[in-house]
């Protein structure tokens, strides 16, 4: 397998793991009390973090100005400092968020807080451009969506960004920003659990990169989950959200998907691979188009995901394997 694969049609060029960097952003929250972060995170480990995973071969980093409100941003500009340009930096914009309070206060998807938003996005993350700027409310009205695209075809021409894509689960959003000739992307989400042949087929069509949001479903294919192992507080797994799918009540992972874990324990840990390695293995046989962000809180966890980029993607016959164990 080719270590590195093409940004959808931007010409730019990243390695085949993305690493994503919601976690290293620490502890915020929902105006609700809702936790939204991954509990409490080490800054310096989270740039050492990075800093080891540039060093494996990883040019990819995937954050957005609402992690952790802007923390993640700052940390991740740090880390990579001097090595800016060797990397392909992307970040998101559409929530609005307090930095004081860590809390998210709303949504806004007007032409003119894209700009608002880029302008601190870059001061935190220490750079002059982003190479992909993605818009990060899912379900956003799509003629809207039209304006915000023709609004970053703008700033690609200011040299503000390189390439732009929409964080959504939904083809038919992701199409109305694929119109844009800079549209490189989509994001969206995607594992071994739960295949989204719809939105790959669009990728295929439209030649924009897959972007892999929740590659090890939040943590249940990492291996490392138990049933109903307790989670600390300040995790959104903790109160899962509606659209966070086997935490259940939050009192752990879900029993039902950690036995769908165990059904392919041995197909993902084929070739030496651990659980985590097998199921980014899942995701690059799966389409060529596809580039796994699995988050990190430490070096032991950047050196474990980047190792997956030695062994290589699962075999046809592998992929065949998982549907069968799965129903599918």
């Amino acid at each position: 397998m080719e270590t590195t694969r093409p940004l959808g049609r931007s010409g730019i060029e990243v390695s085949a793991l993305g690493f994503g960097c919601w976690a290293i952003g620490g502890e915020w929250q929902a105006a609700d009390g809702q936790p939204l972060g991954w509990g409490k995170v080490d800054d310096e480990e989270s740039v050492r973090a990075v800093r080891r995973a540039l060093d494996l071969g990883v040019t990819f980093f995937d954050t957005a100005d609402t992690y952790g409100a802007g923390h993640s941003e700052r940390v991740l500009g740090r880390a990579l400092g001097k090595r800016r340009a060797d990397v392909v930096v992307a970040t998101k914009w559409g929530n609005v968020f307090d930095e004081e309070t860590r809390t998210l206060t709303g949504g806004d998807d007007s032409p003119a807080y894209l700009r608002r938003a880029l302008t601190a996005s870059l001061r935190r993350l220490g750079t002059d451009y982003v190479d992909l700027y993605q818009f990060h409310l899912s379900d956003a009205d799509p003629d809207q969506a039209a304006l915000l695209r023709d609004a970053c075809e703008e700033l690609v021409r200011e040299g503000l960004i390189r390439a732009y894509a929409w964080s959504t689960d939904d083809p038919a959003r992701a199409a109305v920003f694929a119109e844009g000739p800079h549209c490189a992307a989509v994001q969206h989400a995607l594992n071994v659990l739960t295949d989204a042949p719809a939105m790959l087929t669009l990728c295929e069509e439209a030649g924009l990169a897959s972007i892999n949001r929740s590659p090890l479903a939040m943590g249940l294919l990492s291996g490392k989950r138990r049933d109903r192992q307790p989670l600390e507080a300040g995790d959104i797994r903790s109160r899962p959200p509606a659209w966070l799918r086997g935490f259940g009540d939050g009192s752990g992972a879900d029993p039902e998907w950690l036995a769908r874990v165990d059904a392919l324990r041995d197909v993902l840990t084929s070739e030496g691979r651990t659980p985590a390695q097998g199921a980014l293995a899942w995701l690059w046989a799966r389409s060529t188009r596809t580039v796994p962000i699995p988050g990190f809180r430490s070096v032991a966890q950047a050196e474990e995901n980047a190792g997956a980029l030695e062994k290589g993607a699962l075999t046809a016959a592998q992929l065949t394997e998982v549907d069968r164990l799965l129903g599918r």
